[in-house]
């Protein structure tokens, strides 16, 4: 009876250590649209993520893919990011309650910081300020 008990507690901390890293994997995910926000403000996001979690990982579905694809070419082509991971999977979604499932492409791409990211940050973060004083 005791390894029983035994195999149960130690089953209850694996879940709990595989929810932990599920939420911390979530606090640099950026679940990216393509008619709620406009393409910079995600780019903007993205390098505020990069800045604190040193990675980020961006996701959408469907149509937004296009736009993940997009921002992450433009923070690559900038210097600012490099692809770890591209995953891509198809995902089954409920159009409506009841309905059946319409199964919708879906994409993750993590990037992670580049070496010249912090430099790069306060290159742009200088220019902005030397803009700033010059409009004042």
């Amino acid at each position: 009876m005791e390894v029983i008990t035994e195999g149960v507690n130690n089953l209850n901390i694996a879940a709990a250590a595989t929810t932990t890293d599920s939420a911390n994997n979530k606090k640099n995910r950026i679940q990216v649209s393509n008619t709620k926000k406009p393409l910079f403000f995600y780019v903007n996001l993205a390098k505020r993520y990069m800045q604190q979690h040193n990675e980020v990982e961006l996701s959408a579905l469907g149509m937004a893919i296009a736009t993940v694809v997009t921002i992450a070419e433009i923070l690559k082509n900038n210097g600012l990011a490099v692809e770890k991971k591209i995953m891509t999977s198809t995902v089954d979604m409920r159009e409506e309650t009841g309905g059946r499932p319409v199964p919708k492409a879906k994409i993750e791409i993590l990037l992670g910081k580049t070496e010249k990211f912090d430099e790069l940050m306060a290159a742009a973060a200088a220019e902005e300020a030397a803009e700033a004083e010059e409009q004042n």
